[in-house]
């Protein structure tokens, strides 16, 4: 039997399992994505702990999150034609579930970071609006083919494979505060050193 086949079977059997392993695996890519080719980092210093917070958050949250919302639209949002059907599934989806998922995983991840309530509130004042609005660019057009194309089981999947693209940005906007951090605390270590040096 073919792996192709496992996974059909797979899906079908237990879809939302499957579909929280491929969500935080994907997302787990795009993080170590950011880290090696926006922030520069070499595979010896990836942070192995960031990478594992983005594979949880993407197992608890994300693949449980979207395939019962797809589970939720497929079942109740229907129309005259199913491009009727297809622009209403794509409202509510952009206008409900995105604005409430992005901020659930800003929040989430600013936890993770052991931020305490008021860093949560900054991180989410710095940057929602923005990873909204960068949002609004890409997800209707994916959405629309999305709803329109793809059959419900495979839906979770299409999204988080273009996902791991978007995964990386917000990896990397979510963590650029903690990245220019570790930058400034590695540039004193060099200037302090070479101050030792010229003081011999």
């Amino acid at each position: 039997m073919s792996l192709t086949s496992l996974y059909k079977r797979a899906l079908v059997k237990y879809p939302v399992l499957v579909q929280s392993v491929q969500s935080g695996i994907l997302m787990g890519t795009g993080d170590i994505i950011a880290q090696t080719m926006v922030e520069k980092r070499t595979i010896g210093t990836i942070d192995g702990m960031r990478v594992f917070r983005f594979f949880g958050i993407g197992f608890c949250i994300g693949g449980p999150g979207l395939r019962k919302w797809y589970g939720v639209l497929d079942k109740h949002v229907t129309g005259k034609t199913k491009a009727a059907a297809t622009f209403k599934k794509v409202a509510l989806d952009q206008l409900i579930f995105a604005p409430i998922f992005l901020g659930t995983l800003i929040g989430t991840i600013g936890v993770l970071q052991g931020n305490n309530r008021e860093q949560i509130e900054r991180k989410l004042k710095n940057e929602y609006p923005d990873i909204l609005l960068t949002n609004y660019y890409i997800w209707p057009w994916i959405q629309l083919t999305n709803f329109y194309l793809v059959p419900l089981n495979y839906q979770v999947l299409l999204v988080q494979a273009v996902a791991v693209f978007w995964n990386t940005y917000l990896s990397w906007k979510t963590n650029c505060n903690d990245t220019t951090k570790v930058l400034a605390i590695k540039s004193e270590a060099v200037v302090a050193e070479e101050s030792k040096e010229n003081a011999f």
